[in-house]
């Protein structure tokens, strides 16, 4: 008989405040087209992005988080001091040790909470949301703040046709507690490592560090690129279309709702297409509010489903307590969808 006392969390766990930051820069398409062979009609055709945001020097991954954190706080009606854990998804944090979570969870008051970086791409948020949940319930915190951030015109390849109008830099946050109702769904995640080189970075660290301009990718000036982040489109687009749908209707039915009991859907925020074409095949109704962020903040990763969370409510297209459909995907390949109600 085990003598280890059983851990005692909250019965369920909810998304109690959410919280953005996009950087002051607003970036429009002429911006990129000076460096690229395209027009402003093909990149909102293929894409629907219209502006994006970048940051500038004192705009860091930590101080975007931290903006985007205290909102959050504020909107769970909870003090700081209360977080006990901070999660934090990014894949633009170039430091690679310490993880830029414990410099997040110190600046913004918290007791020594727990706190540690993850990597999982687009889904990161998804990855973030579940880890917290378990948190709460299995009761290591009562609190646990979730941040999606990335800073992803630094690794964004300017001269690539394919990518360079893509990115775009933010953060989004969200506070999770306890709740005696459930009000976040089932993950349905995974990875598919076989296809991981759809998406990925040009050049590993160590490659770029040696700089041996025989093997590396040059620009147009004959100097050594820094590393980027550049996928196969058509590849991605059909993973992307066919089986993250699938994906998603499983979050749905292991949450036990249909299409018809959705207020909101809010995918990843990666390509307007994507997100027309999930739609059709989710058939959902005309009811539905669907997020489509991407127009004027581009694909921020692990921060566009938070972003595009914050802004529905902030301008009332969605409202509190409204059901939600979210669902990420990206490099790894990885995917997370779950149903949520919204803070």
């Amino acid at each position: 008989m085990s003598k280890i006392r059983p851990s005692k969390g909250a019965p369920y766990a909810r998304i109690l405040g959410v919280g953005g930051y996009r950087p002051v820069r607003v970036v429009p398409n002429d911006v990129i087209l000076e460096r690229i062979d395209s027009s402003d009609e093909w990149i909102r055709s293929r894409s629907g992005i219209e502006t994006r945001h970048w940051a500038n020097d004192e705009e860091t991954v930590a101080a975007m988080s931290i903006e985007a954190s205290g909102k959050a706080i504020a909107d769970a009606g909870i003090a700081a001091e209360q977080i006990g854990a901070v999660v934090v998804s990014t894949v633009s944090h170039f430091s690679q040790t310490p993880a830029v979570a414990t410099e997040i969870a110190d600046k913004l008051g918290t007791a020594k909470a727990a706190a540690f970086d993850i990597s999982a791409g687009c889904a990161g948020f998804g990855y973030g949301l579940t880890l917290a949940k378990g948190m709460v319930v299995e009761g290591s915190a009562e609190y646990v703040l979730v941040i999606g951030v990335e800073r992803l015109s630094d690794l964004t390849d300017l001269e690539d046709r394919a990518t360079a109008f893509l990115f775009g830099d933010g953060a989004g946050a969200v506070v999770v507690g306890p709740s005696q109702e459930p009000h976040i769904g089932p993950t349905v995640w995974g990875s598919e490592g076989d296809k991981a080189g759809t998406i990925k970075q040009t050049v590993p660290w160590n490659e770029y560090q040696a700089g041996n301009v025989d093997t590396l990718p040059l620009d147009s000036e004959g100097n050594v690129k820094f590393p980027a982040i550049t996928q196969e489109g058509q590849a991605v687009f059909r993973w992307a279309v066919f089986e993250m749908a699938k994906v998603a209707q499983q979050a749905l039915d292991a949450a036990g709702i249909s299409p018809d009991d959705l207020d909101v859907f809010i995918p990843h925020q990666a390509n307007e297409r994507i997100i027309d074409s999930m739609v059709k095949t989710l058939k959902l109704p005309e009811h539905v509010t669907v997020a489509r962020d991407v127009r004027t903040t581009g694909n921020t990763s692990a921060a566009s489903i938070p972003l595009a969370m914050e802004r529905l409510l902030a301008t009332g297209e969605a409202k509190s307590g409204d059901t939600a459909l979210v669902i990420g995907f990206g490099a790894g390949l990885v995917y997370a969808a779950t149903v949520v109600t919204l803070p």
